[in-house]
């Protein structure tokens, strides 16, 4: 079997599951897409034009709702399994022993809020279950893939979760400036019905399934990711060297019952402390790195530096940037490493900052700076495109890899919310910051914290680029 063959499955599974992260992303591009047409006279809510106050709720309570999703579906992956989690939520005994699709059902809601929303508390509550259900899909898809992907592929197919976010902020950006906002939100709502179709007809995850003494369907389930047809001889010897290291692990847990649930023993020893302190790091470079202040200054920046293009085709030009750094990403990250691009991420966008915060700091000193007026857009499209190569992208990958499987489920749910803190605080607060520090100020802080994290990375995360996961933690 030709290594295509065998990995086909997993692309595919990736791909599938993916679909949701897709949603997610149109429902974050939403608002930059939207917020123009609600804050003019001519806004369709009933109640009138929203003001920056409301804008600064509806933008932040995408967090919030992602970080009370993350520690519901974090706890739910390891209660009914990665998969269930995704896909199912058991409704109210009023309504029988119906099952509906849990993550699914509060995107439809989300989306279905906003066509008919008539003030700010409507939207508000859309992004609320918007960010729920995101809350779910950075806990549980990493958790999912890694768990089905060989070594050699889990980089890979880690990086399509931020690769389907950035396409759907991009097709956000794009219907945003055709359609109306309500149009925007019924023709994405689709996305999560297509999720249902595609992704229900997937296995479990077979390291779930071992860890339950479902041998049975771990082997069919890692069948079905190799792509080994099913027969009554045996499994090939590479799969079935990967099916002995699942039962192994398994075993070892059974012969020591008293271990089987995580304790503050498991979470506070050496390894699974020294991974969860650099998830943490991960994180905050994630959040701190400024590319995020930087698709929320769009406007600005293309505004100082002299262009014409409206709001609504210079986020266009944005997504296109955002989602070309995260191809690149893909199509680097097993043959790079995972830790050479965080750091050429890192510096490249600590220098494109630091470019930035310079122009913009002798623009306001009141210094001939015209005949330059070619550097904030040149400086934020590089930091917006080398920021997708890694700090946008990888962080997520890496922390799935890092955390014992143990406690995996439980230490990616902590480095996610401390992300989503972190993103709360950025939203609700960066206007304060930038009125206190200056843009350029700003500017220089994100490319401090930047070049900070590359030095931090260089030190202390370790390269898991085609290595085991059991060879990951000897690192450690």
């Amino acid at each position: 079997m030709d290594e295509s063959s065998a990995t086909r499955n997993q692309y595919l599974a990736a791909i599938c599951v993916n679909i949701i992260s897709l949603s997610h992303g149109g429902f974050c591009g939403w608002t930059s897409a939207s917020f123009v047409e609600l804050l003019s006279p001519n806004s369709p809510l009933k109640a009138g034009p929203l003001d920056n106050h409301q804008i600064g709720w509806i933008g932040s309570l995408l967090c919030v709702g992602g970080a009370l999703g993350t520690i519901f579906f974090s706890w739910c992956a390891d209660k009914i399994g990665r998969k269930r989690c995704l896909l199912l939520i058991t409704l109210p005994a009023l309504v029988g022993f119906t099952f509906s699709y849990g993550l699914q059902i509060i995107f439809i809601l989300g989306w279905w809020i906003i066509p008919f929303a008539q003030n700010s508390l409507h939207l508000c509550l859309a992004r609320l279950l918007g960010g729920f259900g995101g809350g779910g899909i950075f806990s549980v898809i990493p958790l999912y893939v890694t768990e089905f992907s060989e070594d050699k592929s889990r980089g890979i197919l880690g990086t399509f979760l931020i690769v389907s976010c950035n396409t759907g902020i991009l097709v956000a950006f794009i219907l945003g400036n055709f359609f109306t906002y309500s149009a925007v939100a019924w023709i994405l709502s689709s996305l999560p019905l297509l999720f249902i179709l595609c992704f229900a007809f997937l296995p479990e995850s077979p390291q779930y399934l071992i860890n339950r003494n479902n041998i049975k369907g771990a082997e069919k389930s890692l069948r079905y990711f190799r792509n080994v047809k099913y027969s009554k001889h045996s499994l090939p010897l590479p799969v079935q060297m990967e099916m002995d290291k699942l039962l192994d692990r398994a075993q070892s847990t059974e012969s020591a019952p008293e271990e089987a649930q995580v304790g503050q023993k498991d979470l506070y020893n050496h390894k699974a402390r020294k991974a969860f302190l650099i998830g943490v790091a991960l994180m905050a470079l994630n959040q701190f790195c400024g590319c995020f202040a930087m698709i929320n200054y769009t406007a600005n920046i293309f505004e100082q530096s002299g262009s014409s293009l409206s709001p609504n085709i210079s986020a266009i030009v944005v997504g296109v940037i955002q989602l070309l750094g995260s191809c690149a990403s893909t199509l680097l990250v097993e043959r790079a490493g995972r830790k050479l691009l965080l750091v050429i991420s890192s510096i490249g966008t600590g220098t494109g900052l630091g470019c930035l915060g310079g122009y913009i700091y002798l623009n306001a000193l009141g210094y001939g700076t015209q005949p330059f007026a070619w550097i904030p857009i040149a400086s934020f499209s590089f930091t917006i495109f080398i920021g997708c190569w890694g700090v946008l992208t990888l962080p997520f990958v890496l922390v799935s890899e890092i955390m014992p499987p143990k406690i995996r489920s439980s230490g990616s749910m902590l480095c996610t919310l401390c992300m989503w803190t972190f993103a709360f605080v950025l939203i609700k607060y960066l206007p304060l910051m930038s009125a206190i520090m200056g843009m350029h100020g700003m500017m220089f802080f994100f490319a401090s914290c930047s070049l900070s994290g590359a030095l931090f990375v260089i030190v202390f995360v370790p390269e898991t680029k085609g290595k085991s996961i059991e060879a990951i933690l000897e690192k450690l």
